[in-house]
């Protein structure tokens, strides 16, 4: 059974808060923006895998292997290509529209790499 339905590509804010956090969530949310950006604040419990490395061939982290993935950048743009270039590998992906500017704009949390308040970069 699919977390989400049958040719949903685009997702929420809202939704990706819901599907991603908290310790039973169902998908993982997988971060594919580039380390400098991840850095200055990404969601709490996100994964990080920079886009240019999942175009360049590399696997997917090991937390993000075998689940349902909430794919999301800056603004959508990268994040369509990943979740595309990850479904085109087999992937259950799905992206998020607007991004971690949407995410941030709709009071969802953003840390920074040492866990304090986050910006977007």
């Amino acid at each position: 059974m699919s977390l989400f339905r049958d040719g949903e590509n685009r997702v929420t804010v809202d939704d990706a808060h819901r599907h991603t956090q908290g310790a039973d969530a169902p998908a993982v949310l997988l971060d594919v923006r580039e380390q400098a950006e991840w850095d200055a604040g990404h969601a709490p419990n996100a994964v990080f895998a920079p886009l240019s490395a999942l175009a360049a061939g590399a696997a997917l982290p090991t937390a993000a292997q075998g689940r349902p993935l909430v794919v999301i950048c800056r603004s959508g743009n990268r994040s369509q290509k990943a979740a595309r270039l990850l479904a085109e590998r087999g992937e259950q992906a799905v992206d998020v529209v607007g991004g971690m500017k949407d995410w941030a704009a709709a009071g969802h949390p953003v840390v920074d790499e040492r866990g304090n308040n986050g910006s977007i970069a």
